[in-house]
């Protein structure tokens, strides 16, 4: 009896690590307790799970109308692989597409036309070889009208710590989250930013903090094809590749009549300035510098005031650095050296000798900080040129005129 026993102990210890481990069509025997001795057998069997059938997804959906020809049309399959994906046009035309490596998915490389019907043709396989073919047609929007982007900085070009990118529409936009959705701003190294509404057709991308020196900066502002609200689609793509470079920072005090220019954190010269007299204090705030010239004819009625009146001029400068929309400008001015460095007597600008314009210009490229303080004037705008250091980043974050 011990024995039997001692076998239906070790039947019992089989029985529990087998089931314990059990996988598909294992058997374990299972020994009686109240039959000393005793044994029997009992099988479990766990059925393989069934293979996944191939399904094919293709976006937009057959018979889908007035699709965004902008956006992606995208082919994916599950329980098994693509092997073909045609997209033809209603001239017969293939658009170009990618296949993925992995035969998941399929998407076109080319946008689609406005106002045309498209057939997309996948043709995939199941695990075991078995074809399918899946089919759809669609058509695109007619869009009720196209909106033109400019943007500035330009390709190629290299700006200040405190360029802000600037985006124009010709069209009242309506749906700014798209467009927002459709400008990618990406920055090496990495800089944290956001958007800004000043209104409906103009928005601007800035960071929180004055760039790194050495930035690079790329926009992709991919609104062809894409509605942007009220029927408004975008008309074509813009481009651009920018550096930062260096940090130039220059302030100008209405009290003591200087400027300091400070260049990557250190000071590089100390200028004598004249701002703006009475009745034309120069606004108080920090600008970015918006363009800049030589041999620039300064017009007062440029911002209203007749040239000819008792308050106007009209004089040509060597050199002349725009820092507003207004007309306040960093400019040679050889007439008023006297007082520079002791009072101010200019109509609103920033006099500074012939000598030492130039130099600052040389040194400077538009994007360039320069704040004024102390000079008595009115806050600056930030609407007012590319004052976006006007506004707090909290506010600025939050987004503007939605």
């Amino acid at each position: 009896m011990s024995r039997g026993g001692r076998a239906w102990v070790g039947l019992v210890g089989v029985a529990v690590l087998a089931v314990a481990g059990c996988t598909a069509a294992e058997s374990a025997p299972v020994g009686d307790p109240g039959v000393a001795g005793s044994t029997a057998s009992a099988t479990r069997t766990t059925s393989a799970p069934a293979p996944v059938p191939l399904a094919l997804a293709l976006t937009p959906a057959d018979k889908a109308a007035d699709f965004a020809p902008g956006e992606p049309v995208t082919v994916a399959a599950t329980g098994g692989k693509l092997t073909t994906v045609v997209v033809t046009g209603q001239d017969g035309r293939v658009v170009a597409g990618a296949l993925a490596a992995n035969g998941a998915s399929w998407q076109n490389t080319e946008p689609l036309g406005y106002g045309k019907t498209y057939t997309t043709t996948a043709t995939g396989q199941d695990a075991k070889g078995t074809a399918s073919t899946v089919t759809s047609t669609f058509t695109t929007a007619r869009p009720r009208r196209q909106t033109a982007l400019s943007m500035n900085p330009l390709d190629g070009q290299k700006v200040g710590v405190g360029q802000t990118f600037a985006f124009y529409f010709d069209s009242v936009i309506t749906d700014k989250a798209a467009a927002e959705k459709a400008i990618q701003v990406t920055a090496s190294p990495v800089t944290e930013g956001a958007f800004y509404w000043f209104n409906d057709k103009e928005v601007h991308w800035r960071p929180k903090e004055y760039w790194k020196s050495g930035t690079t900066v790329t926009v992709n502002a991919a609104i062809y094809g894409k509605s942007l609200g009220n029927g408004v689609f975008g008309r074509e793509d813009r481009k651009a590749t920018v550096t930062i470079g260096d940090s130039v920072v220059a302030v100008a005090d209405g009290t003591t009549h200087q400027m300091t220019v400070t260049v990557n954190g250190a000071v590089a010269r100390t200028i004598p300035v004249s701002l703006g007299k009475k009745a034309h204090e120069t606004p108080v705030g920090t600008y970015t510098v918006m363009s800049e010239h030589t041999n620039y004819v300064m017009d007062s009625s440029t911002y209203g005031v007749p040239a000819d009146s008792a308050a106007g001029y009209r004089t040509k400068v060597a050199v002349a650095t725009r820092m507003s929309n207004s007309g306040i400008f960093y400019h040679s001015a050889p007439w008023s050296v006297r007082d520079q460095g002791v009072r101010n007597v200019s109509h609103g600008c920033i006099n500074m000798s012939t000598e030492n314009a130039a130099w600052l210009q040389s040194i400077s490229n538009k994007g360039d900080v320069i704040v004024v303080q102390n000079s008595g004037g009115p806050v600056l705008e930030a609407w007012d040129g590319l004052s976006v250091w006007q506004v707090p980043w909290e506010t600025w974050k939050a987004g503007g005129k939605k």
